[in-house]
């Protein structure tokens, strides 16, 4: 999901002390030995384009360092990441997949919220533009008491308003769809939230009709809230713009505790002919670098 200027209610950073105190009590590696370590896993085949989300692995490394990792595991983007972080990105030669804007808590199916969240879109938007990052996340918003059906027709008006000046600047908005079931912690699900379903942020993509108005497929929330991943990819693939990965359930690695299997969600993606980045969007909850070199290798098909 979402980092920085995206989050101005729940900022990510304070939000994790309880998912990941425990590894930090490690400390974070040197540079020489995360360089060392990565060379057992990393990306090969290359067929899918992958990213790390920042906000995920940002207690670990500082920025030069997580470019190092990123690199050294043959990912080519880092996410969800403050402009401020865009030039250096472009010194090792990676890129920022989508950049974060005005947070899920206040979205656009509230009117009393449009005027801030699109002037955070348009900001965003023109950043980058400049900086030729393909793609700005947005979010519906909590429901507020706002009746799903006019929740959906505020979406689709105020999006209106802006998706315009998306295809002017040949930058594509994805609006991402989250679960509401899980209430054990603020960044494995978000209840209250109106776009908890596949259909429904679809339905108001088709509504504004825009090719870039898209939908942020989070593999994690969909199969919460939705399941029959493989299919709803081949059912929406015009209508994909980014994908998020995590281990479910409880959003933490991907490995052989939690119930999604990722290589043929992967290889669906490549029949599909998505073309996009897959962000690794877990919490780690053990050695991150081992966390990263096994996600990073499941999704190299």
């Amino acid at each position: 999901m979402h980092e920085s200027n995206a989050l101005p209610e729940l900022n990510r950073r304070h939000l994790l002390g309880t998912a990941i105190g425990a590894t930090l009590a490690g400390g974070v590696w040197s540079e020489a030995k995360a360089e060392e370590k990565q060379e057992a896993k990393r990306a090969v085949k290359g067929n899918i384009k992958q990213s790390l989300v920042h906000w995920c692995y940002k207690p670990y490394w500082e920025m030069d360092e997580m470019c190092r990792v990123a690199k050294n595991l043959g990912c080519r983007s880092i996410e969800l990441c403050d402009p401020k972080f865009w030039p250096l990105l472009k010194e090792h030669g990676l890129t920022c997949a989508i950049a974060g804007s005005h947070g899920f808590s206040k979205g656009l199916n509230n009117p009393k919220y449009w005027d801030e969240c699109l002037a955070k879109l348009r900001t965003r938007i023109d950043e980058c533009a400049a900086a030729g990052v393909p793609s700005v996340i947005t979010f519906t918003g909590m429901s507020e008491d706002i009746p799903l059906d006019v929740g959906q027709k505020n979406c689709v008006a105020a999006f209106k308003k802006i998706v315009g000046e998306a295809e002017q600047k040949k930058v594509t908005i994805c609006l991402e769809m989250l679960n509401t079931r899980d209430d054990s912690h603020p960044m494995k699900g978000h209840p209250g939230y109106q776009g908890d379903h596949t259909e429904y942020c679809i339905d108001i993509l088709k509504q504004v009709g825009s090719s870039r108005l898209k939908l942020l497929f989070d593999i994690y929330h969909v199969q919460i809230m939705d399941g029959d991943v493989i299919r709803r990819l081949r059912q929406h693939k015009d209508y994909i713009g980014h994908i998020h990965t995590a281990g479910c359930p409880g959003r933490a690695e991907l490995d052989d505790t939690q119930e999604i299997n990722y290589p043929p969600i992967m290889r669906a993606l490549l029949e599909i002919g998505y073309t996009g980045y897959v962000g690794q969007e877990y919490i780690p909850t053990r050695d991150a670098l081992a966390g990263l070199q096994q996600a990073v290798s499941l999704c190299d098909v």
